[in-house]
């Protein structure tokens, strides 16, 4: 392990805790702990997992002009983004977008919250902090604005799955009035001082911020706290879980739930390439007759005259095996041309097919109990249909898979709060 690689400040915790440990994002964090990354998917899955995420970066963006920056800089149209309605972004409330380059290459890929009218958070990846604030303020010109990277100053912890409610629930020190009208991509609180007096606070009176967000597809909760209180959370976190088998996760499950629930790693799915044809065009503008996008952003005028050669499409298997993306693994054809590159390959313990079709443990079908399924994202060189089979390959071994707009069904992340308390 590099000399330069962070720990967060449970790193201790993990260790005693007998965590597999590995450099990701520049810091030194679990893969998996003794109950391996087949049972941490499953528990999140069935009840529960809690995640470390303090080393994701919070960048956050206030004065007259935040709004307009993040216009500028920020794939998804901030006046055009809630529900079927589309409605404007207001306090309370996130979205999910990319920040591009001026040749529509990915930059980093973010949350972002709006706290109040002129204070914004956004919330990205480890290692991103001050590469994001340098790529908002290099464009903040003409605005009254100010860009603050807090990396390393702000502790995150996700409590993933359906359990997560009623354990958070119980370290709420007002729970019902928290939980009430909390829907999918909102937020209540603030995790310090000088705004959200009086929001959302634990029974010791450590002030939080709850999102309704998370990075598995399954209904769950993101925290955001002082970092002096991490360890205290994680700990009560733990205890108030005991009785709903709530499980310590690290990112190998993290890595296989996202890619059951389709959705990209930063720098791995989307990286330094245009950002077209993929299935995340949610993340962008609402596109125009003309080609335009319902705001102008950076990027937007690349995109509107690109003609892509690559398609990034999501795939499962028909058994767990998995293909090792390295050099010498690639996409064949059923004829066995060479088509394209593997962007991830995990597996999905949770699913499994029936008579062809997926299912997941989250169905009601009787008896089903899931073998676990390979899925993520190919790149290819020609837009493939739904269902065509490819194979992934490194030469000497072959996996059969299938491209699917879709993988793991019955995720429960958008389900009503009330059904899940």
């Amino acid at each position: 392990m590099s000399m330069e690689t962070k720990k967060t400040l449970l790193h201790k915790w993990h260790k005693e805790h007998g965590a597999n440990m590995a450099a990701f994002g520049a810091y030194d964090m679990p893969l998996w702990y003794p109950k391996g990354a087949k049972g941490e998917h499953l528990a999140v899955i069935n009840s529960a997992g809690i995640f470390d995420t303090s080393h994701m970066a919070v960048v956050i963006v206030d004065g007259a002009g935040a709004r307009e920056l993040l216009q500028r800089c920020v794939t998804k149209d901030l006046e055009c983004c809630l529900g079927a309605k589309k409605t404007p972004l207001v306090e309370g409330r996130c979205v999910y977008g990319i920040i591009l380059t001026p040749d529509a290459h990915v930059l980093d890929d973010c949350i972002v919250y709006q706290v109040t009218d002129a204070i914004y958070m956004v919330v990205v990846n480890a290692g991103m902090g001050a590469k994001v604030a340098d790529h908002l303020l290099a464009n903040a010109s003409g605005l009254e604005v100010r860009v603050d990277d807090l990396t390393d100053q702000v502790g995150k912890i996700d409590v993933q799955g359906k359990d997560s409610a009623r354990i958070v629930s119980k370290l709420l020190a007002a729970p019902g009035a928290v939980l009430e009208k909390m829907p999918y991509f909102s937020f209540k609180g603030w995790f310090g001082t000088g705004v959200g007096e009086g929001g959302v606070k634990l029974q010791d009176g450590t002030p939080i911020l709850l999102s309704r967000t998370g990075y598995t597809g399954e209904f769950g909760f993101e925290i955001f706290v002082d970092p002096a209180k991490l360890v205290s959370l994680w700990k009560m976190l733990l205890e108030a879980g005991e009785e709903f088998s709530l499980e310590p996760c690290g990112l190998a499950a993290r890595d296989s739930l996202r890619a059951g629930a389709v959705l990209p790693l930063s720098h791995q799915d989307i990286g330094d390439w245009p950002f077209a044809e993929n299935p995340w065009s949610f993340a962008v503008a609402e596109k125009q007759e003309d080609g335009g996008f319902t705001k102008k952003f950076i990027g937007s005028e690349f995109l509107k005259n690109f003609q892509p050669s690559e398609f990034t499409l999501p795939f499962a298997g028909f058994d767990p095996r998995k293909m090792v993306v390295s050099e010498k693994s690639y996409v064949a054809s059923s004829e066995g041309d060479k088509i394209g590159t593997i962007l991830t390959c995990a597996t999905d313990m949770a699913i499994g097919r029936v008579e062809g079709d997926i299912v997941s443990i989250g169905s009601s079908q009787e008896g089903f109990v899931p073998k676990g399924l390979s899925c993520g994202f190919v790149k290819v060189n020609q837009k493939l249909a739904e269902g065509t089979i490819i194979f992934l390959t490194d030469g000497k071994r072959k996996i059969k898979v299938e491209i699917r707009s879709d993988v793991r069904p019955d995720r429960t992340a958008r389900r009503p709060i009330k059904e899940m308390l």
